[in-house]
């Protein structure tokens, strides 16, 4: 049997940290785990695309970064969401919802 993609789907990984980041700031390896924990393993992000994403989301406007301390005492570039990236997760989020629902209409179509 051919192991399950666990490949975040294309155009979702920005919302996927916004959201994560919306519960509370955290450093990068802390939103890869959060998805994956929350997925509950349905989705592992790739470190590379979680990098690119957070430099975009923040070239954007819709995260504010600074260094911190972590737990184990080490520096890490901890993000948080701004006003800007909470809206930004609102329209994501609709529209989301908005695909999602026609996909499964879609699926429960009979002839």
């Amino acid at each position: 049997m051919d192991e399950a993609n666990t490949d975040v789907i294309q155009g979702t990984l920005d919302m996927l940290i916004l959201k994560t980041l919306s519960l509370e700031p955290m450093h990068g390896f802390g939103v890869a785990r959060r998805i994956e924990q929350v997925s509950k393993g349905v989705f592992k992000v790739n470190p590379g695309s979680l990098m690119t994403a957070f430099q975009r989301l923040e070239r954007l406007g819709w995260l504010d970064a600074e260094w911190k301390q972590t737990e184990n005492a080490r520096k890490a570039k901890y993000y948080s969401l701004t006003r800007a990236g909470r809206k930004q997760l609102d329209v994501e989020t609709t529209t989301w919802n908005r695909r999602v629902s026609a996909i499964a209409r879609l699926l429960k179509a009979e002839a």
